[in-house]
């Protein structure tokens, strides 16, 4: 959507959102009943929501369980003047980068990777620091995780 402004929530937005955060898979039935509005309303919203861009999927949240089975770890990337396009198309590609942002400050990009061992994470590691315009790579492991709002 190429509108500049963001569309304005009223309190049943934020409360559909909310339940829906809580339990993505929640029903429409259920999310009626649970506010207290029509199923019509709730699911015009909801296509409002997707349609405006406010909602833009819907996901699944591993357990704990199965993510202390692995490791995550944060990265700091800097690249090369007029490479980033190129970092950008290539981390892409990586299944364990889970999130690839573009910052401020010291690094140009900070990744948040996924890995099953500390051989794979150190071999993603190696991947990333040979993708062409990539100069520098400073890695953070996630020992635990303190707040997660998901």
């Amino acid at each position: 959507m190429s509108d500049a402004h963001p569309p304005a929530l009223d309190e049943t937005d934020r409360q559909l959102i909310g339940a829906l955060q809580l339990n993505a898979r929640e029903s429409v039935a259920m999310l009626a009943r649970q506010l207290g509005i029509a199923r019509t309303t709730v699911t015009s919203r909801l296509a409002r929501l997707e349609k405006t861009g406010v909602i833009t999927g819907y996901g699944v949240r591993l357990g704990q369980r199965l993510i202390d089975g692995g490791l995550q770890a944060y990265v700091g990337i800097t690249v090369q003047p007029r490479a980033g396009k190129e970092v950008v198309r290539r981390l892409s590609a990586m299944a364990q980068v889970q999130q690839l942002c573009a910052v401020s400050g010291e690094f140009d990009y900070v990744a948040w990777l996924r890995s099953d061992s500390p051989e794979q994470l150190d071999q993603l590691l190696d991947q990333i620091g040979n993708v062409e315009g990539v100069e520098k790579t400073t890695t953070s492991i996630i020992l635990s995780s303190k707040v997660d709002r998901g």
